[in-house]
């Protein structure tokens, strides 16, 4: 019987490999001439502090449950940040949330319904699993799309991104925030490799766009907690909008996304010009 093949982690280690720059790993010079770029699988294990076999096992995908202490010590020495050794946790295994995670149809109970609503002066989103947008309001509506318009299975942020080209032009900055949609799809696939949804979801981009088949294929991971985006929009022109990130309790699977911009700035009048072009609140579903 042919031995089960973790390959996911095998790319992710031999990417994060090989974009280790080797003067800043803190190894002494050998003399061998580098034929590719990164570290050795050999000087990975020697910062790790664990055998180059053990090592080179693991990032062949073999069957092996290393120690905290030894997955701790291999993202040092791959120089991984958080988002990086919680994609390792969770393609070992290591993670409740992996074992766990529901693949149930997700929805929004009623609360957050009221909380979208009232945030009706700043755009807000719920993300589910693989970037699903779950709900909207009104504001986040007229600011990027109206997703409720959508198809339910098109009512995907990184799908929205790749394949609409209202969201290239609205983003100032696209290709910046499109790798991060990538990268923090990549982290959603590392906690479930067997949920159809996303393999479907992550056949079809790659299908069909360049860019994101390009940047998959890095095997970068991503956390998108805050941050800023420029954007122009086709109504009310240029704005800078700063974001947060709110993971809900009781449900790691959703997340609040707010955009909010500084009281009496160009952006904030320009949010407000927005706002009274949309017209009266609409109500959420119940």
């Amino acid at each position: 019987m042919a031995a089960v093949v973790n390959r996911e982690l095998a790319d992710f280690l031999r990417r994060a490999r090989g974009q280790v720059d080797p003067s800043r790993a803190g190894l002494p010079p050998d003399g061998r001439v580098r034929r590719v770029p990164g570290l050795r699988r050999e000087e990975v294990a020697l910062l790790a502090g664990v055998s180059t076999d053990y090592y080179a096992r693991l990032e062949q995908g073999r069957r092996i449950t290393p120690s905290a202490g030894v997955v701790e010590a291999i993202g040092r020495a791959l120089g991984l940040d958080a988002a990086g050794k919680a994609h390792l946790d969770d393609l070992l295994g290591l993670t409740t949330t992996t074992r766990r995670r529901s693949r149930g149809v997700q929805r929004v109970r009623p609360g957050l319904y009221q909380l979208l609503d009232a945030l009706d002066g700043e755009p807000a989103l719920i993300l589910g699993r693989r970037t699903d947008v779950l709900a909207a309001n009104r504001m986040a509506k007229a600011l990027f799309t109206d997703f409720d318009r959508l198809p339910p299975k098109q009512r995907n942020y990184a799908r929205w991104m790749f394949l609409d080209d209202d969201a290239r032009s609205l983003f100032v900055d696209w290709e910046d925030h499109a790798r991060a949609a990538v990268e923090s799809l990549r982290l959603d696939v590392g906690r479930d490799p067997a949920d159809d949804a996303t393999t479907a979801l992550v056949a079809e981009l790659r299908a069909h766009s360049r860019e994101f088949d390009q940047w998959w294929e890095r095997h970068r991971v991503h956390q998108r907690t805050h941050g800023a985006k420029r954007l122009r929009h086709p109504l009310v022109g240029e704005l800078d909008v700063d974001y947060e990130t709110l993971t809900l309790p009781g449900d790691p699977d959703t997340t609040l996304f707010v955009y909010t911009t500084p009281a009496g700035s160009p952006a904030r009048r320009a949010m407000d010009l927005l706002a009274s072009w949309t017209g009266d609140r609409v109500p959420f579903p119940s």
